[in-house]
C-alpha cells in the first residue's frame, strides 16, 4: 500500500504539470497564430506530390517512362584546321504518352559563338592584380569564334523548318509525333575546335608546340536531343555554362575520320580494332585481357614520340557502338601512350584503359591505371555492378570531366618527370572522380542542368569511400600516411564554407547557375551530408542498404531529388525530412555548446525550492516523503551530502525496503553523482548530439542522444546523467563528426584556446 501511494502521489505531481500548463494557455490572452515552423515538420509543401510516373516510396511508378535517341553518325577531325564535320541521323521515340509538337535538341557548342550572351553574364571589375593569360584572353584577343554551323536539317529527303535559339534549336515536324512512335531526321554541321587550354572548355584540343602536334578531347561536338519526362517537359534551359547536361538515353553508331597516325579511344565498343591497330599493339592488347595486377603497354611512349614526327596524310576511320548510354565522347592525337589491364568487377571482366602523351609520365604509367581499375570495384560495391566493357582515362591539362566510359583527367609532372604528393593526390582522385561519374549521372541519370549536387555531390561522395579504399588497396601510394588524403568528404573540410559569410552561399537546392561557391556548394557540402547520414546518423548498415535502393531503383532511369530523399528513407526506415530540409534546403550551420553544468547532491531534508514545487502543485509537503535535490550553491547544501551513499538516504532506503525484494536490491545501481546539463544550440541545424564524458580515473564513455532531443525545444535542453564516477570532463562531438562550425563552446569545463601569440612563444622556447 505504500508504494501505491508514492506512486498515486508522483502520478498527481505530473497530473499538475500538464493541467498547470493547460489552464495558464487558457487564462492568457489570444496570441497571433504562426505557421509551423518546427525542424522536424514533414516536407509535403516541398516534396512533389507522388503520382503514377514516381511514387511516395521514390520508386518508379507503373506509369514511369523515358523517351530515348538512337544516333547514327560519321564524324570527320580536319586536324590541320581543327575543325569538325558531322552528320547523324537520329532516331527518337516517343514512349511518353503525350503527342509531341516538335522537338528540342541541344547545341551547346553554341556558348562559345562570339555573341553569345553567356560570355557576359556575370559581373566584372578590374583585379589589383591577374595573370598575363587572363588579362590577354580577356582585354587583348579576339572571343574565339566557336558554336554550330547547321547546314541541314531534313527529314525523309525533306528539308525541316527549325529555329535555334541561343543553345537550343526547336525542330518543328510536320504533323506531332504521337505516343508509342519514333521519328527519324537528319542533321549535318561543322564548327570550330576550341583550344580548351586557353579558353578552360570542358571539350576541344591542346596545343604542343615543342612538336607542333595537338591532343583532343572532344564532347558535346553534336547536336543532341534535349530530355522530355513527366518532371519538366522539354528540359529546354538553356546552356550557361555552369549547370551541366539533361540527356536521354540511346543507342549509338559513330565513325569517326582522323589522320592514320592517330591513336584514339571513344565511348562504346570499338568495332575495327585490327584495321587501327598494328599486329604488336593487338599482342599487347590481348595480354592485357588476361592481365589483373599490372597495366600492359599497348602503345608504347617511344611509338608515341616516332609518331609526333608523322603528321600523316592518311586517315584511318574508328568505329564504334554502343547500347544505352547517354551521351558520346572521344579522344584523339598522334602523341598518345596507351595502357590497359583486365578488372573483375564482381565476376565480370573490365578493361581499365589509359590514355595519356609522354608529358603525364612516369606519372600516369604508375598509377592512372589501378586508379581506373580500383574506381570500378569500390563503386560498384556500393552502387551496383559497372554493366560495360571499359572505363577509360585521358590525359588533359586542367581537365576534369566525365562521358560513358571515357573521361579527361589532369595531373602533370614537371618536365624533368618529377612530381609532388599534392600532384599526384589530386591526379588519382580527379580519375576516382570523373571514372566514378560512370555511376552518376552516366547510369543513375539524374538532370544536371537543375541538380548539379545530384551527380557532383552523390558523386564525391562515393568518391570520398573509393579514395579512402584506394589507400587501403594500394599502401604504397600513401607512404607515412594513415589514410588517403582526402580533399572533400570528412566533414571538418566544410566548416569553413558552412560558417561563412551568408551573403555569398545558396542552399544546396539551388541551380547550379545560381550559387555563389559551385565547388562547396554541389560538391563539397553535399558529399559531407551524406557523410554525416552514413556515419553519424542512419549508420552503414542502414545507409548503404538504402544507398543500393537507390542505385538500382534508378540505373538508367531518370531521378529527381524528391526520388532519392523518399527512397534513402522508405528503404531505412528513418524520417529524414529534418535532414534534408537542414542541410539540403537551408544555409544553416552546426552549432551545439554546452551552456552549463550543474552538480546535485539527494537528500531527504526538505528545500525551500523542493516545498514550493509541490505546494505549486497542489501537493502537501508534510504528507508526501519526497526527495530533494541541491547543488553545492543551494542554502540547503551541507558538506556531509558530498560523502553520503545514495542508499543511506533513510526515505529513500525505506521506499526500496518497503517496495523490492531482496533479490531486487541486490541489482540495484546506485549512482554517486547527478549532472543535469543544460546543451544550447546557436546553429540553425538540429543534428544527433554526440557526448563524451570523461571520470576522475581517465576512463571515457560517449553516448549519442538522437536528434529528436530538439524536436520540442530548438535552442536548449537540459541531459541528467547519473554516475557512479565523478565526472571531470564533457565534449560534444569529440570526433568532429557533425561538422560543428565553433567548438570553443563544445566542452566543459571550458577548454582554454591557446592565442597565435601563445602558440609563437612556446615555438620559439621549443
Amino acid at each position: 500500500m505504500k508504494r501505491l501511494n508514492i506512486v498515486c502521489s508522483m502520478f498527481m505531481m505530473f497530473f499538475f504539470v500538464g493541467l498547470s500548463a493547460q489552464d495558464t494557455e487558457q487564462q492568457e490572452p489570444k496570441q497571433e497564430g504562426h505557421t509551423n515552423q518546427n525542424k522536424f515538420r514533414q516536407m509535403y509543401m516541398e516534396f512533389a506530390t507522388p503520382n503514377q510516373y514516381r511514387t511516395a516510396s521514390g520508386a518508379p511508378g507503373p506509369s514511369y517512362y523515358q523517351n530515348e535517341a538512337d544516333y547514327k553518325m560519321d564524324i570527320v577531325l580536319d586536324d590541320k584546321n581543327s575543325v569538325i564535320k558531322g552528320e547523324e541521323t537520329i532516331t527518337y521515340h516517343n514512349n511518353s504518352p503525350q503527342d509531341l509538337e516538335y522537338l528540342w535538341v541541344q547545341l551547346d557548342q553554341n556558348i562559345r559563338k562570339k555573341d553569345s550572351p553567356s560570355l557576359i553574364k556575370d559581373g566584372e571589375g578590374m583585379a589589383p592584380a591577374t595573370t598575363p593569360e587572363r588579362f590577354a584572353s580577356t582585354y587583348l584577343q579576339e572571343p574565339f569564334d566557336g558554336g554550330f554551323n547547321i547546314e541541314k536539317v531534313a527529314a525523309n529527303g525533306k528539308d525541316l523548318k527549325y529555329t535555334i535559339h541561343e543553345t537550343m534549336m526547336r525542330i518543328d515536324m510536320p504533323q506531332p509525333l504521337k505516343a508509342g512512335e519514333s521519328y527519324v531526321f537528319d542533321i549535318k554541321w561543322n564548327y570550330n575546335v576550341n583550344n580548351h587550354v586557353t579558353n578552360r572548355a570542358r571539350s576541344g584540343y591542346e596545343f604542343f608546340p615543342e612538336d607542333g602536334n595537338k591532343a583532343y578531347v572532344i564532347a558535346q561536338f553534336f547536336p543532341r536531343m534535349a530530355v522530355y519526362n513527366d518532371v519538366e517537359g522539354w528540359q529546354n534551359m538553356q546552356f550557361w555554362g555552369s549547370g551541366e547536361f539533361a540527356l536521354p538515353f540511346g543507342d549509338y553508331e559513330v565513325n569517326i575520320t582522323v589522320p592514320a597516325d592517330h591513336i584514339m579511344e571513344a565511348t562504346g565498343e570499338l568495332q575495327n580494332r585490327k584495321d587501327v591497330y598494328t599486329k604488336d599493339m593487338m599482342k599487347r592488347y590481348d595480354q592485357a585481357k588476361k592481365s589483373y595486377d599490372k597495366p600492359v603497354i599497348i602503345r608504347t611512349q617511344e611509338e608515341a614520340v616516332a609518331a609526333e614526327k608523322g603528321f600523316s596524310e592518311k586517315t584511318h576511320t574508328w568505329k564504334y557502338k554502343a547500347e544505352m548510354v547517354r551521351d558520346f565522347a572521344f579522344s584523339t592525337s598522334r602523341k598518345f601512350i596507351v595502357d590497359m589491364m583486365a578488372t573483375d568487377v564482381m565476376g565480370k571482366d573490365v578493361m581499365a584503359v589509359s590514355v595519356y602523351p609522354k608529358e603525364g609520365n612516369p606519372l600516369w604509367e604508375e598509377w592512372s591505371t589501378r586508379a581506373v581499375a580500383s574506381t570500378l570495384k569500390s563503386y560498384s560495391d556500393h552502387t551496383f555492378q559497372y554493366p560495360y566493357h571499359k572505363a577509360v582515362s585521358v590525359h588533359a591539362k586542367n581537365q576534369g570531366m566525365e562521358y560513358p566510359m571515357i573521361c579527361w583527367n589532369y595531373g602533370r609532372p614537371d618536365e624533368d618527370g618529377s612530381y609532388n604528393d599534392r600532384t599526384k593526390f589530386g591526379m588519382i582522385s580527379v580519375i576516382i572522380h570523373e571514372v566514378g561519374h560512370n555511376f552518376f549521372p552516366m547510369i543513375v541519370n539524374s538532370d544536371e542542368r537543375q541538380w548539379g549536387w545530384m551527380d557532383e555531390g552523390i558523386n564525391t561522395f562515393v568518391q570520398y569511400m573509393a579514395e579512402q579504399e584506394f589507400g587501403e588497396a594500394y599502401p604504397n601510394a600513401i607512404p607515412g600516411l594513415d589514410a588517403y588524403p582526402s580533399r572533400r568528404g570528412q566533414p571538418n573540410k566544410i566548416v569553413p564554407y558552412m560558417k561563412g559569410n551568408q551573403d555569398y552561399i545558396s542552399p544546396i537546392m539551388a541551380n547550379p547557375e545560381e550559387v555563389f561557391q559551385l565547388g562547396n556548394n554541389a560538391y563539397g557540402k553535399p558529399a559531407t551530408a551524406l557523410n554525416i547520414l552514413r556515419e553519424t546518423v542512419l549508420g552503414r548498415e542502414l545507409f548503404d542498404y538504402a544507398f543500393h535502393t537507390y542505385s538500382h531503383r534508378w540505373m538508367f532511369k531518370h531521378p529527381t531529388p524528391e526520388d532519392f530523399f523518399r527512397t534513402m528513407e522508405d528503404a531505412s526506415s528513418v524520417d529524414l525530412d529534418w535532414f534534408w530540409r537542414g542541410w539540403f534546403y537551408t544555409t544553416d550551420n552546426v552549432d551545439i555548446g554546452i551552456k552549463e553544468v550543474n552538480k546535485y547532491y539527494v537528500t531527504d531534508t526538505p528545500t525551500e525550492a523542493g516545498t514550493e514545487m509541490l505546494k505549486r502543485y497542489g501537493a502537501n509537503p508534510e504528507e508526501i516523503k519526497a526527495l530533494y535535490v541541491v547543488t553545492e550553491d543551494d542554502a540547503s547544501f551541507k558538506p556531509e551530502m558530498k560523502d553520503q551513499a545514495l542508499m543511506d538516504n533513510p526515505t529513500l532506503n525505506q521506499y526500496m525496503m518497503d517496495n523490492f525484494s531482496e533479490e531486487e536490491r541486490k541489482n540495484i545501481k546506485a549512482p554517486k553523482y547527478f549532472y543535469q546539463v543544460v546543451f544550447e544550440k546557436p546553429g540553425g541545424l538540429v543534428m544527433p548530439l554526440i557526448v563524451e564524458l570523461t571520470y576522475a580515473d581517465g576512463s571515457k564513455e560517449k553516448r549519442t542522444y538522437p536528434v529528436q532531443i530538439w524536436r520540442k525545444n530548438d535552442d536548449v535542453v537540459s541531459k541528467v546523467i547519473p554516475s557512479n564516477k565523478e565526472i571531470t570532463n564533457i565534449t560534444i562531438d569529440p570526433d568532429l563528426e557533425t561538422a560543428d562550425v565553433n567548438v570553443d563552446n563544445n566542452s566543459w569545463p571550458k577548454s582554454q584556446n591557446k592565442s597565435e601569440f601563445d602558440e609563437f612563444k612556446e615555438d620559439a622556447q621549443d
